[in-house]
């Protein structure tokens, strides 16, 4: 199995309830081409809201200069 590279991407979940919570999860790209859309706890609301999925902002990572 060596030599594969990672095909899981990190994306997050956001509440449509508008609280602004969010989950972040790994999602497989080629098995799922679409967006996701998921009922999950919403701890703020205390009630089982929809999730929708949005891409995950990365830091810029600087490299080390000496």
């Amino acid at each position: 199995m060596a030599g594969k590279k990672m095909v899981r991407l990190a994306i997050r979940m956001v509440s449509m309830a508008g609280t602004g919570f969010e989950y972040v999860t790994m999602k497989n790209p080629k098995n799922t081409t679409w967006k996701l859309r998921l009922v999950k706890y919403d701890p703020i609301v205390r009630q089982r809201v929809l999730f929708k999925e949005e891409k995950l902002s990365r830091r810029k990572v600087h490299k080390r200069t000496r």
